[in-house]
């Protein structure tokens, strides 16, 4: 197999599962994503440092290598850095889904005009999961223009992927405290806090024991890479073990500067127990989205 698909099999093998879903993964329309690449490459302001892109596939490729892997559900996590783009990148995650049923169709947003109609048009056209990104967007979650679209996606019990936390780079919307304003009003949102809210990991786990729509997913979290730039603290691991059943596995593949595998194997090290991998990469994800 290639790009490290037989250790990936392996390691979900081991555990009794049938496979993984990776909440985070990110396809976007093919001029976006080069950007993006493009973004990564000039070691720009919101990451400041050296990213090589270890999965620079065309499309086909990108998911050929997710499904080798054993990913039976993943997302197309995209999103706008400026107003009038979400709506057209929701038809294109739109169509994207239908080409793709293995991928949770997934939806965007932001704070414009006519952001509660488009949201609501993506949740009656059936998205399962929305991303937000509060720091490449530099928006803030409490906009009053969104203040409909929670209460939408809180009512509909439609999680969102939020970008909230304030590494690589903190934004001026970035951290815990906007976010908790938020649950404050919407109690209910199925919130999930992206790479685990480094580096405010304790932060957001409290309000993830505050709040019990609340989850968080691993995305590049406890890797080498983040390790040696914002170490998740020893001392929080037994809420990690307290938490199992509201963590979920995230990668951002493709845009990682590692082999997919060490996201797993950097969960594995943090010695929680099978148990917990076991719900961490699969249980947990599908408890939200394929049980009926």
């Amino acid at each position: 197999m290639s790009g490290g698909s037989d250790e990936v099999v392996r390691f979900w093998e081991r555990l009794g599962l049938p496979g993984l879903i990776d909440v985070h993964t990110h396809f976007m329309p093919e001029q976006v994503l080069r950007k993006v690449w493009a973004y990564f490459d000039s070691a720009g302001p919101l990451t400041g440092m050296e990213w090589p892109i270890a999965y620079r596939h065309d499309e086909d490729e990108r998911l050929a290598l997710l499904r080798s892997f054993g990913v039976r559900r993943f997302t197309s996590m995209l999103y706008p850095h400026k107003a009038g783009m979400a709506a057209w990148l929701n038809g294109w995650a739109a169509d994207f889904a239908r080409r793709v049923p293995d991928c949770l169709h997934t939806a965007t947003f932001f704070p414009e005009e006519g952001v509660e109609r488009y949201v609501r048009e993506a949740v009656e056209a059936g998205a399962r999961i929305f991303k937000s990104h509060l720091q490449v967007g530099a928006y803030d979650a409490n906009d009053p223009l969104l203040e409909p679209v929670w209460g939408l996606l809180a009512e509909a019990a439609v999680p969102v992927v939020m970008h909230c936390g304030s590494g690589p780079a903190p934004g001026k919307y970035t951290g815990p405290e906007p976010v908790g304003r938020l649950l404050a009003r919407h109690p209910r949102l199925r919130l999930v806090v992206a790479h685990m809210g480094m580096p405010e990991y304790a932060e957001f786990l409290a309000l993830a024991e505050a709040y019990p729509e609340v989850r968080l997913d691993t995305t590049m979290a406890f890797t080498d890479f983040s390790e040696e730039l914002t170490p998740f603290p020893v001392a929080e691991r037994g809420r990690l073990a307290d938490l199992g059943d509201r963590i979920l596995l995230g990668t951002d593949f493709p845009n990682i500067p590692y082999p997919y595998v060490h996201q797993l194997h950097a969960l594995e090290r943090l010695e929680l127990g099978d148990d917990w991998l076991r719900a961490v990469c699969y249980g947990n994800a599908h408890a939200m989205f394929d049980r009926r």
